[in-house]
């Protein structure tokens, strides 16, 4: 059988499989963040589908981080009765299911009608209306994270994971392109993870010891001035060593077209895991379980990176949009590709207000298949 396929744990958490349906922004919840029915389906329809691990999208921990219309928040406990309905449908369904906290910074929608937070002047604001983080916010930030941990423990979550890549806040942080403070949080590597480690620490006093707390993390930025491999490697080792359960790797900044995070083509075997190498170097350097996302496509290619210690975890997100019955597909034992063509349209009906789904799919069912801009990447 394929070590695909191997019974795992991630601290306490047990998995079926190695198989990770990677956080997705899905359009599907209220304009406040509370859950829907819609979303509930399609979580448990990606439960059903065999996913072993499922990491709802990048919620929003504090109302002026939101990043995308009708994205999931955790910012208030009014919002944990509709999380838990979630939960419990996915755990009905034989699945696991984290929390993405997530915060925008910089890059928060203009609706929230509140400054976007910035870590530092870097000269990319694009005239609208910013503040730069004082150590006080930085402090608020860390309460903000830790009660959104608490409010995902109390709503049934099996665990959480800390949003650190595609220049969202702490990805900010991250990148000497984004990060210019003299203080204790800018400069070198070490103090550019001190707010990472100190939320880590802050959630881990709320949620205990046997809760799994993982973190998603850039390999690199792709653009001028932005996180290198050295450097993420050294923070990496740094979130080992405080602790943190899994590392997921991914890279490029949501506005970086050609290498944003979800890059389109990926037609052939050899276009998959664009991040493979960068994940070879992760694996050498540290002992803490690791997650690849990236353009994954092939069972073949899935599986040779977990043979070959690659990776602990294959991570995907836009198959699972065509196909949320595709593990289950390959377990059966008809191992051909993910349906999905990386066309990238799938986002496009979120920012009309319809959730996201795959257009190409919908468009071969009507014969309607049209070229559209995606505005996500």
């Amino acid at each position: 059988m394929s070590k695909l396929f191997e019974k795992s744990s991630i601290n306490r958490m047990s998995l079926k499989n190695r198989f990770v349906r990677a956080a997705t922004w899905e359009g599907l919840a209220t304009p406040e963040g509370e859950v829907t029915s819609r979303l509930i389906e399609m979580m448990e329809s990606l439960a059903g589908g065999g996913v072993g691990l499922i990491i709802s999208s990048h919620s929003y921990v504090s109302p002026e981080g939101r990043g995308t219309p009708w994205q999931i928040g955790v910012y208030k406990d009014e919002l944990i009765p509709k999380l838990k309905e979630m939960t419990a449908a996915v755990h009905n369904n034989d699945g696991k299911i984290i929390m993405q906290l997530a915060h925008a910074g910089q890059y928060a929608e203009k609706e929230t009608g509140a400054p976007a937070l910035a870590v530092s002047d870097s000269g990319t604001f694009s005239e609208r209306n910013v503040k730069i983080i004082t150590r006080r916010d930085v402090h608020r930030l860390i309460t903000c994270y830790s009660r959104a941990a608490k409010r995902a423990l109390e709503s049934g979550f099996d665990g959480i994971e800390i949003h650190s890549g595609h220049g969202y806040l702490l990805s900010q942080f991250l990148s000497p392109a984004y990060n210019k403070r003299q203080d204790e949080y800018g400069g070198s590597i070490d103090n550019r993870t001190r707010i990472h480690l100190q939320i880590y620490r802050g959630i881990r006093e709320v949620v205990g010891r046997d809760f799994p707390i993982l973190i998603k993390m850039n390999c690199s930025d792709f653009i001028e001035n932005g996180i290198t491999l050295d450097d993420s490697l050294q923070a990496a080792r740094m979130f080992s060593r405080a602790g943190f359960d899994a590392i997921e790797i991914s890279g490029g900044i949501i506005r970086t077209g050609k290498f944003s995070p979800s890059r389109p083509g990926i037609t052939t075997a050899d276009k998959e895991a664009y991040f493979k190498e960068f994940a070879r170097e992760f694996k050498n350097k540290i002992k803490t379980p690791l997650i690849l996302v990236g353009g994954l496509r092939s069972f073949e290619v899935a599986d040779k990176i977990i043979a070959d210690e690659i990776a602990d975890y294959i991570s995907m997100s836009r198959p699972f949009i065509r196909e949320p019955g595709l593990i289950d597909r390959w377990q059966k034992g008809d191992l051909l590709k993910a349906e999905c063509s990386s066309c990238n349209l799938c986002f496009n009906p979120g920012f009309d207000g319809k959730g996201i789904y795959c257009v190409a799919k919908e468009a071969e069912k009507n014969g309607t298949l049209g070229r559209r801009i995606n505005r996500f990447s």
